[in-house]
């Protein structure tokens, strides 16, 4: 059962992240807005990219995204699309520092979170957690395919304690908690 619920806390947390990928599709599906906050906003039209800075806060419906930094970056359209009404798709984005994803159901954190919307992968970097109620899961990184429904949660590089003869190697590894009713 506890296998199951992770399971399913994953597929809640993909399911949020599609809608927040594609804004022709949410636009189409009459989805709610994504609104975001920050303290600065800059865009380069060079490499398709707009940066949010400081306190950034996104949210479309109950999925609130914060981080100190994210950046969006589009994929080229050309003037064909652009004279056919063609909607500007997200190739990428990057949360970068004191990452949090939440909705009511779940929380995720991480250093950094990267959602790749070719092959719809999304990385949760550097201390990656992810909590359903009680249950907990945690890892360096937690990769998330979606069209796959399936996850992996790598642990940490191998890190040196001690000195000398005491010197011992200890690698990070994979943590989860499941509570049982």
């Amino acid at each position: 059962m506890g296998k199951l619920k992770l399971i399913c806390f994953f597929n809640i947390l993909l399911f949020c992240f599609i809608l927040i990928s594609s804004t022709s599709w949410a636009a189409e599906k009459k989805e709610p807005p994504v609104y975001v906050e920050a303290d600065q906003m800059s865009s380069t039209e060079d490499n398709n990219s707009v940066l949010f800075t400081g306190n950034v806060d996104a949210k479309q419906g109950d999925l609130r995204i914060l981080s100190d930094k994210m950046t969006v970056y589009y994929h080229d359209i050309d003037e064909k699309e652009k004279a056919s009404g063609t909607q500007q798709k997200i190739e990428k984005l990057i949360c970068q520092g004191n990452v949090e994803l939440s909705t009511t159901e779940w929380l995720g954190t991480a250093e950094e979170m990267i959602y790749y919307s070719g092959n719809r992968k999304i990385d949760l970097l550097g201390n990656a957690k992810a909590w359903q109620g009680e249950n907990m899961i945690a890892g360096d990184k937690i990769i998330y395919y979606i069209d796959e429904g399936r996850s992996e949660v790598v642990g940490g590089a191998t890190t040196v304690v001690g000195e000398g003869e005491e010197k011992e190697e200890k690698k990070s590894r994979v943590k989860m908690t499941i509570l049982q009713n």
